[in-house]
């Protein structure tokens, strides 16, 4: 028994076209016929066993003409691969008042449309009749719907601002640079997956940090399962971080003094880094021992805390792992690398500026290394005028690694609270992005 057509207004219940399984022309078909959801304000989604669109709503120019039977004399009208139903009754029911322009001239049964050849030639108009013009609208609507679910890198590596706003590189060219610095094992990686070339994994993975956006979201947008998208992303920050692990980007002593700016070099000469601890919210464990070493009394909620060391020119030359939020800066540095490696790391005599809640003068005296603080009043009501100035030098320095933290926090996975399932990964995922800083633009300039 022949189906009722499932097109909104029409009953006709004498067979028709059931619909495709190709996705992209499927959605092309729905979007045509303009049926919603029951349940929700959305597109409706056919069963593709039984429902159906029947021959009205579709032009003489959808079908092909073939010939059957044994002598080739019998036609038969097939409906093309690529047709989409385009003759609708939409808008009938509903009549609208006539505008005293409609009572004084005749309506209109045709649009006439001009169009310019060649310049050296008249121009020629041509009439569509409304059912002809309602078919192109559609065609143009349903053009428009296919080049918006095509999101990878190749459709946007032309479009600068979108490369920018989505990793934070500069053009395609800065993207493909870091790309290809990562060398020939970006292709060679334990989890593959055919649905998207290692760029476009990349690609994936680093707009995961710069908008933070959620597995389902990226799914979406990608074209792929939420828990591909879940493998991605873990393999490639496992990645990165063996990756540029590999990098040394602790500069030696001659380096420093060579691309430290002028003015830095006149007050603080022997300064070889700057110190400073920044905190990245989390969520509240279930553990009772886990939510009492990461609760941070500054932040009043549950966050990791790491140590993060940038040279004078303002590169990152240390990120230490990352630490409940209760512990102190002091026990992060007693800790970290920086200072059980104090005597290969530090030169005597050299220094390290720091905040003056980074006490650990005393750790680095034994090196000979001075740790460089504001001044502490101990005691007194006012400080002295030399030591006003020396402050006020010292926080005008000081200030640039607060400048490149906030930097490596427009990648907002830093700045939004980091789940459960991504906590063990904590560490490596701010490395990585305190990393990508470094191939960015450089906030100090050489008169700083």
């Amino acid at each position: 028994m022949p189906a009722y057509c499932c097109v909104p207004q029409c009953k006709k219940r004498v067979g028709g076209h059931k619909f495709p399984t190709n996705q992209l022309l499927l959605k092309r078909w729905r979007v045509a016929i303009k049926r919603e959801a029951f349940s929700a304000k959305t597109l409706w989604h056919p069963n593709l066993s039984y429902d159906v669109v029947c021959f009205d709503h579709f032009l003489p120019s959808d079908y092909v003409s073939i010939s059957c039977g044994p002598s080739g004399k019998i036609k038969k009208r097939i409906l093309k691969k690529d047709a989409v139903p385009s003759v609708f009754p939409f808008g009938k029911k509903s009549v609208q008042r006539k505008s005293r322009q409609d009572l004084e001239s005749p309506a209109l049964d045709f649009v006439e449309v001009v169009v310019d050849t060649d310049k050296s030639a008249p121009l020629e108009k041509t009439s569509l009749t409304k059912n002809e013009t309602t078919y192109f609208t559609q065609q143009i609507q349903c053009t428009l719907l296919k080049h918006t679910v095509n999101f990878n890198y190749e459709s946007l590596k032309d479009d600068a601002n979108a490369i920018q706003y989505y990793t934070g590189f500069d053009d395609s060219s800065h993207f493909d640079m870091f790309f290809n610095l990562l060398g020939p094992s970006a292709f060679h990686l334990n989890h593959q997956c055919d649905c998207l070339t290692p760029q476009n994994q990349l690609f994936l993975t680093i707009l995961k940090l710069r908008q933070n956006k959620d597995h389902k979201d990226l799914s979406f947008l990608f074209q792929v399962s939420e828990s591909t998208v879940s493998k991605i992303f873990v393999t490639w920050i496992n990645f990165l971080w063996f990756q540029l692990k590999e990098i040394n980007i602790w500069p030696s002593s001659e380096v420093v003094k060579q691309t430290m700016p002028a003015n830095f070099y006149k007050h603080f000469p022997t300064t070889r880094v700057i110190l400073d601890a920044t905190e990245i919210p989390i969520e509240k464990p279930e553990a009772v021992i886990a939510q009492s070493q990461t609760f941070s009394t500054y932040k009043n909620k549950n966050t990791v805390k790491t140590l993060i060391g940038i040279t004078p020119k303002g590169t990152v030359s240390y990120v230490s792992d990352c630490y409940g939020g209760s512990a102190s800066d002091r026990q992060i540095v007693e800790d970290c690398e920086l200072y059980l490696e104090a005597s290969q790391r530090f030169n005597a005599k050299e220094s390290i500026m720091a905040d003056r809640g980074i006490m650990v003068q005393d750790l680095f005296a034994n090196f000979d290394v001075f740790v460089n603080t504001p001044t502490m009043l101990k005691g007194k009501s006012q400080l002295e005028p030399h030591d006003v100035i020396k402050d006020r030098r010292i926080a005008s320095k000081r200030i640039h690694v607060e400048r490149l933290i906030g930097l490596a926090k427009t990648y907002k996975i830093l700045k939004t609270t980091i789940s459960h399932q991504l906590l063990p990964l904590t560490s490596r995922i701010v490395f990585v992005c305190f990393m990508l800083t470094n191939f960015r633009r450089n906030i100090v300039n050489d008169a700083q």
